[in-house]
C-alpha cells in the first residue's frame, strides 16, 4: 500500500544559478498542468489514506491557497497526514500565510539558503533577509508551528563565520527544522557554465559541516539524517519514508515514484507531460540485490544508522559477516561504529560517506 505522495509543482518566476532541478518559467501554462496533474492524481491513486503529502518544486507558492486546496481535495487525509509546501520567502504574505492555513497544510519549508543578502543576490535569489524573517512571522500568526529552512554552504565568498551567523539568526527565529546542502555545482546549473569565483574549497565545506552539527546540536536539534535536523517531534515524515526505502507516488512531471518495487520517473518535458500526464519516460523493476543496496544506502543517511536485524530478516542474509571486512576497515578508521540494532556512521564517516557507500554496492 502506497500511504505517501510527492507532487512536483515545476514553475519559477527565475532560476537561480545554483539549480538543475526541473523547472520552467512558462508560467502560462500553469493551468494546463494542474489539469494534466488532476488527471494523473485520479488515474493513478488508489484512494489510500495518506501519511504525508509533499509539494516541491520549482516553486510550489507560485500555486493561489485555492489551487493547493483543489489538489489536496484529490486525496484521503486525515487530521494525522503531514502536508508540506516548499515556499519561496518573497512570495509569503499575512493574507496568504492564512488562506494556505486553511487548505490543511501543516508544515512549511522555506527556501532561505543563507542570510546574506549579498550572496542571496550573487546566487540568483529574489528574497532578502528581512523576507524570510517576514514570512516566518506570518506563518507563525497564522497558526504554522512545523516551519523548516533550508540553507546552502559552500556558497561563493561565504566564510565560516558568516555560515554560523546563518544558523545561529535562524536558531533564535523559532523554527523546528533545517536542512543544510553543501554546494555542487551540477550540469543544467547555470553555474556549470559559469563556474563562480571565491567558492570555499572542499576542506572549507567540511568545516562548515560540522561546525553547522555542533551549533544545531547545542541548540536541540537532533541530528537524524546527514542534510536534516529538526527539534524532537519535528523531523519531516516524508523524507524519512524515502530513507526507510518504502514506496511513494511521484506526481508532475519529472516527479519520481515507487510503487510495487518499480521505481519510475515522469517525463521532464512539460508539454509532453501536459498531453499525456500517465507517460513515464523510464521504469525499472528493482532486483532484490539492488533493493539491498538501497536499504544500505539509504539507511545509513539517517543517525539511528542501518538495523541489521531488519535487514537479516528481510533479505534472508547475515549482513555482519557479509560485509565484515568493509565494516572492519571503517571502523578501524573510525567512519562507522556499531550501535544496539546495527552501525551508523560517525560524524568523520559523514564527511566521507560516498566513498564508504560505493564498497556497498557489488
Amino acid at each position: 500500500m502506497v500511504r505517501n505522495v510527492y507532487i512536483h509543482i515545476p514553475f519559477c518566476k527565475s532560476k537561480c544559478k545554483y539549480c538543475s532541478f526541473v523547472s520552467f518559467c512558462i508560467l502560462d501554462l500553469k493551468s494546463d498542468y494542474l489539469s494534466a496533474l488532476t488527471n494523473e492524481i485520479r488515474q493513478v491513486y488508489n484512494n489510500e489514506i495518506l501519511k504525508t503529502l509533499y509539494f516541491g518544486g520549482g516553486t510550489p507558492s507560485l500555486l493561489t491557497s485555492d489551487e493547493f486546496a483543489q489538489i489536496i481535495r484529490l486525496f484521503n487525509i486525515n487530521s494525522s497526514t503531514e502536508i508540506t509546501a516548499e515556499l519561496n520567502p518573497e512570495q509569503i504574505t499575512q493574507n496568504y500565510s492564512e488562506k494556505l492555513k486553511k487548505t490543511q497544510i501543516n508544515r512549511l519549508s522555506f527556501g532561505c539558503q543563507t542570510f546574506n543578502n549579498k550572496i542571496l543576490k550573487e546566487i540568483g535569489r529574489r528574497h532578502s533577509a528581512k523576507d524570510v524573517e517576514n514570512a516566518i512571522k506570518f506563518a507563525k500568526q497564522a497558526g504554522f508551528n512545523n516551519i523548516s529552512l533550508d540553507f546552502i554552504y559552500g556558497l561563493p565568498n561565504q566564510t565560516i563565520e558568516m555560515f554560523e551567523q546563518d544558523l545561529n539568526h535562524a536558531v533564535s527565529l523559532g523554527i523546528q527544522h533545517i536542512s543544510l546542502y553543501g554546494l555542487k555545482i551540477e550540469k543544467g546549473s547555470y553555474y556549470y557554465k559559469n563556474r563562480p569565483k571565491n567558492l570555499p574549497d572542499e576542506d572549507i565545506q567540511a568545516d562548515m559541516y560540522l561546525k553547522a552539527i555542533e551549533i544545531l546540536t547545542k541548540n536541540d536539534f537532533n541530528h537524524y539524517e546527514i542534510s536534516n535536523f529538526a527539534i524532537n517531534g519535528f523531523e519531516s515524515q516524508h523524507n524519512l519514508n524515502y530513507w526507510n526505502n518504502n514506496s511513494y507516488y511521484g506526481f508532475g512531471a519529472a516527479a519520481h515514484g515507487y510503487e510495487n518495487g518499480i521505481r519510475y520517473a515522469n517525463t521532464t518535458n512539460l508539454k509532453k507531460y501536459i498531453n499525456n500526464p500517465l507517460l513515464h519516460k523510464d521504469s525499472h523493476k528493482v532486483t532484490l540485490q539492488e533493493e539491498l543496496e538501497e536499504e544500505i544506502f539509504l539507511g545509513f543517511r539517517k543517525s539511528e544508522g542501518i538495523n541489521t536485524e531488519k535487514i537479516n530478516k528481510k533479505f534472508n542474509i547475515n549482513f555482519a559477516e557479509k560485509y565484515a571486512e568493509i565494516l572492519k576497515k571503517y571502523m578501524s578508521y573510525g567512519y562507522l561504529k556499531e550501535t544496539n540494532t546495527g552501525f551508523t556512521l560517525t560524524k568523520e564517516g559523514i564527511l566521507v560517506s560516498n566513498i564508504i557507500l560505493s564498497e556497498f554496492l557489488a
